[in-house]
Protein backbone atom coordinates (compact mmCIF):
# COMPACT_ATOMS: atom_id res chain seq x y z
CA UNK A 1 0.00 0.00 0.00
CA UNK A 2 1.78 3.21 -0.77
CA UNK A 3 1.17 6.56 0.91
CA UNK A 4 -0.53 9.61 0.19
CA UNK A 5 1.73 12.44 -0.93
CA UNK A 6 1.08 16.37 -0.99
CA UNK A 7 1.93 17.89 -3.70
CA UNK A 8 1.58 21.53 -5.05
CA UNK A 9 -0.47 22.62 -7.86
CA UNK A 10 1.05 22.98 -11.16
CA UNK A 11 3.29 26.22 -11.80
CA UNK A 12 0.81 27.98 -14.33
CA UNK A 13 -2.13 27.07 -11.60
CA UNK A 14 -3.13 29.60 -8.83
CA UNK A 15 -5.72 29.23 -6.58
CA UNK A 16 -8.86 31.46 -7.02
CA UNK A 17 -8.62 32.59 -3.63
CA UNK A 18 -5.22 34.13 -4.10
CA UNK A 19 -6.21 35.71 -7.51
CA UNK A 20 -9.12 37.53 -5.43
CA UNK A 21 -7.04 38.87 -2.92
CA UNK A 22 -4.12 39.66 -5.43
CA UNK A 23 -7.03 41.86 -6.83
CA UNK A 24 -8.29 43.57 -3.87
CA UNK A 25 -5.26 44.20 -2.22
CA UNK A 26 -4.02 47.50 -4.11
CA UNK A 27 -6.97 49.20 -3.33
CA UNK A 28 -8.63 47.39 -0.37
CA UNK A 29 -7.09 50.04 2.21
CA UNK A 30 -7.44 52.72 -0.18
CA UNK A 31 -11.57 52.00 -0.30
CA UNK A 32 -11.41 51.77 4.09
CA UNK A 33 -10.03 55.05 3.73
CA UNK A 34 -12.27 56.72 1.86
CA UNK A 35 -15.46 55.26 3.22
CA UNK A 36 -14.11 55.65 7.13
CA UNK A 37 -13.11 59.56 5.71
CA UNK A 38 -16.90 59.87 4.54
CA UNK A 39 -18.12 58.33 7.80
CA UNK A 40 -16.13 61.01 9.37
CA UNK A 41 -17.31 63.43 6.81
CA UNK A 42 -21.24 63.13 7.63
CA UNK A 43 -20.93 62.76 11.36
CA UNK A 44 -18.27 65.90 11.64
CA UNK A 45 -21.12 68.13 9.31
CA UNK A 46 -23.73 66.93 11.30
CA UNK A 47 -23.06 68.51 14.14
CA UNK A 48 -22.42 72.27 12.68
CA UNK A 49 -26.11 72.17 12.14
CA UNK A 50 -27.86 72.42 15.33
CA UNK A 51 -30.30 69.69 16.66
CA UNK A 52 -28.91 67.65 13.53
CA UNK A 53 -26.19 65.35 14.65
CA UNK A 54 -28.20 62.71 17.33
CA UNK A 55 -24.89 63.12 19.30
CA UNK A 56 -25.50 66.75 19.91
CA UNK A 57 -26.30 66.51 23.29
CA UNK A 58 -23.63 63.88 24.40
CA UNK A 59 -20.88 65.73 22.96
CA UNK A 60 -21.88 68.77 24.58
CA UNK A 61 -21.58 66.94 27.97
CA UNK A 62 -18.81 65.76 27.00
CA UNK A 63 -16.66 68.99 25.83
CA UNK A 64 -18.28 70.47 28.83
CA UNK A 65 -16.46 68.28 31.33
CA UNK A 66 -13.22 67.88 29.77
CA UNK A 67 -13.19 71.67 29.29
CA UNK A 68 -14.32 71.99 32.93
CA UNK A 69 -17.48 73.79 31.79
CA UNK A 70 -14.38 76.70 30.15
CA UNK A 71 -16.16 76.21 26.61
CA UNK A 72 -19.18 77.63 25.87
CA UNK A 73 -21.52 74.35 24.48
CA UNK A 74 -21.73 75.47 20.69
CA UNK A 75 -18.18 76.66 20.36
CA UNK A 76 -17.66 72.85 21.61
CA UNK A 77 -19.73 71.56 18.89
CA UNK A 78 -18.19 73.33 16.18
CA UNK A 79 -14.63 72.50 17.23
CA UNK A 80 -15.65 69.30 17.29
CA UNK A 81 -17.71 69.33 13.89
CA UNK A 82 -14.40 71.07 12.37
CA UNK A 83 -12.30 67.99 13.91
CA UNK A 84 -14.19 65.27 12.80
CA UNK A 85 -14.58 67.51 9.32
CA UNK A 86 -11.10 67.67 8.48
CA UNK A 87 -10.36 64.02 9.88
CA UNK A 88 -12.51 62.98 7.34
CA UNK A 89 -11.33 64.99 4.04
CA UNK A 90 -7.55 63.89 5.40
CA UNK A 91 -8.84 60.39 4.88
CA UNK A 92 -10.80 61.13 1.52
CA UNK A 93 -8.18 63.26 -0.19
CA UNK A 94 -5.28 61.99 1.35
CA UNK A 95 -3.63 65.46 1.43
CA UNK A 96 -2.67 65.71 5.28
CA UNK A 97 -3.40 62.25 5.97
CA UNK A 98 -1.25 61.69 8.97
CA UNK A 99 -1.87 65.08 10.93
CA UNK A 100 -5.50 63.51 10.38
CA UNK A 101 -5.03 60.46 11.77
CA UNK A 102 -2.83 62.10 14.83
CA UNK A 103 -6.05 63.92 15.01
CA UNK A 104 -8.12 60.96 14.99
CA UNK A 105 -5.82 59.84 17.98
CA UNK A 106 -7.17 62.84 19.83
CA UNK A 107 -10.87 62.70 18.75
CA UNK A 108 -10.59 59.10 19.87
CA UNK A 109 -9.77 59.93 23.62
CA UNK A 110 -13.39 61.95 23.35
CA UNK A 111 -15.08 58.91 21.55
CA UNK A 112 -14.35 57.46 24.44
CA UNK A 113 -14.70 59.76 27.47
CA UNK A 114 -18.30 59.18 27.96
CA UNK A 115 -18.19 55.90 28.69
CA UNK A 116 -15.88 56.88 31.74
CA UNK A 117 -17.57 60.17 32.94
CA UNK A 118 -21.26 59.28 32.57
CA UNK A 119 -21.11 55.33 33.13
CA UNK A 120 -23.85 55.71 35.24
CA UNK A 121 -26.04 57.70 33.17
CA UNK A 122 -25.43 55.83 29.85
CA UNK A 123 -25.71 52.11 31.35
CA UNK A 124 -29.14 53.61 34.15
CA UNK A 125 -31.48 51.21 32.52
CA UNK A 126 -29.60 49.42 29.90
CA UNK A 127 -27.38 50.42 27.08
CA UNK A 128 -28.34 53.74 25.46
CA UNK A 129 -28.38 54.78 22.02
CA UNK A 130 -25.39 56.94 23.03
CA UNK A 131 -23.62 53.69 24.38
CA UNK A 132 -24.21 52.23 20.85
CA UNK A 133 -23.31 55.35 19.02
CA UNK A 134 -20.25 55.12 21.34
CA UNK A 135 -19.42 51.27 20.66
CA UNK A 136 -19.58 51.79 16.73
CA UNK A 137 -16.31 54.28 17.41
CA UNK A 138 -14.39 50.53 18.60
CA UNK A 139 -14.56 50.04 14.63
CA UNK A 140 -13.89 53.43 13.46
CA UNK A 141 -10.58 53.52 15.73
CA UNK A 142 -9.82 49.48 14.29
CA UNK A 143 -10.51 50.79 10.95
CA UNK A 144 -8.08 53.91 11.14
CA UNK A 145 -5.29 51.68 12.65
CA UNK A 146 -5.45 49.75 9.21
CA UNK A 147 -5.62 52.90 7.19
CA UNK A 148 -2.38 54.34 9.31
CA UNK A 149 0.02 51.34 9.19
CA UNK A 150 -0.59 51.51 5.87
CA UNK A 151 -0.08 55.81 5.67
CA UNK A 152 3.22 54.68 7.90
CA UNK A 153 4.53 52.51 4.84
CA UNK A 154 3.57 48.90 5.91
CA UNK A 155 2.48 46.60 2.59
CA UNK A 156 0.05 44.53 2.20
CA UNK A 157 1.41 40.70 1.13
CA UNK A 158 -0.56 37.84 -0.22
CA UNK A 159 1.48 34.87 0.87
CA UNK A 160 0.00 31.05 0.75
CA UNK A 161 -0.75 29.74 3.85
Amino acid sequence: MSTPTMTAPPSGSVPVRRRVAAALAPSSIDVLRVSLGLVFLVFGALKFVPGLSPAEGLVVQTVDALSFGLMPDRLGMIAVAALETFIGLALITGRLLLLGLVALVGAAAGFFAPLFLFADELFASGPTLEVQYIVKDIVLVAAALVVAVKALGARLEITDE
